[in-house]
């Protein structure tokens, strides 16, 4: 089928909020973590890491005595590093995305596409957070994740990364409209042979548009539009964007399952009448 680029105006007329696929391109159900979770499961991090630091401080007061003071200052400052950076870089790399504080909260660190933090991402966060949270007391980190639309503070940036939720309250039933320019083609289209499948796929990326990196929004609008096209008739107009295709495709579909539904009602309540 031919396509064109989806562009701006799609992004605000027909869907969108918040973002997410995986590196493999699959569209998941995630939405940027809220500040309060963000901030409690900081809290619990620090939290634990103070405990590290004071742990380490009475170790260096009953081991310091006997030891060089040039060593035990490289022990101090190698352990204050471990937990600062390390413990983060660490925790994030080998659980991908996760902290035992977003662990508790259900969240998760995410690259800015979806796809699964990598260690120099974890790395980069966590130099960055000694910053703008152990120098100055998480004022940097207030600020920037407070005026920021998804919550995101400078590690984010410096990262390309950013926190979602994992644990959702279930699913969420949106309303996909159809674009009135296509209502008439959709009418009329042979939807029989769209496979289940393929419409949960294309309605999660439908949901998920706004949320979408530039360039997987395009490759992956226009592989699943390809993909949807094969499996109904006749193809859209020329030039119709992605989107707006699929958008059509699942209003129509879901039109006519209310349709078949309404009569199967009706035939029912005729029998038994």
């Amino acid at each position: 089928m031919q396509v064109s680029h989806p562009g701006g105006e799609a992004r605000e007329d027909v869907f969108g909020t918040t973002p997410l696929v995986t590196g493999d391109a699959v569209v998941l159900d995630l939405r940027p973590a809220g500040f309060a979770t963000r901030a409690a499961a900081l809290a619990l991090d620090v939290v634990l890491q103070l405990f590290l630091l004071a742990a380490v401080a009475v170790a260096v007061t009953w081991i310091g005595t006997g030891l060089d003071p040039a060593a035990t200052a490289a022990f101090s400052t190698a352990a204050v590093v471990l937990i600062i950076v390390g413990y983060p870089t660490a925790f994030e790399t080998i659980s991908r995305g996760r902290s035992l504080g977003k662990l508790a909260m259900g969240l998760r660190v995410v690259g800015t596409d979806g796809s699964p933090v990598r260690f120099r991402q974890a790395l980069a966060r966590a130099l960055a957070g000694f910053l703008e949270i152990w120098l100055t007391t998480g004022v940097i980190a207030l600020f920037t994740s407070m005026v920021n639309r998804d919550g995101r503070r400078v590690g984010d940036f410096v990262a390309g990364t950013m926190v979602v939720e994992e644990r959702t309250g279930g699913s969420r039933q949106e309303f996909i409209p159809m674009p009135p320019y296509l209502a008439a083609w959709a009418a009329s289209a042979e939807l029989s042979r769209l496979s289940p499948e393929t419409a949960a796929s294309a309605r999660q990326y439908v949901l998920r548009y706004g949320e979408l990196a530039e360039h997987t929004r395009h490759e992956m609008g226009v592989r699943l539009a390809d993909a949807v096209a094969a499996q109904i008739s006749p193809p859209p107009p020329p030039g119709t964007a992605p989107p707006h295709f699929l958008a059509a495709v699942l209003a129509e579909r879901r039109r006519r399952h209310e349709e078949a539904a309404w009569r199967d009602g009706a035939t029912g309540r005729r029998a038994t009448g």
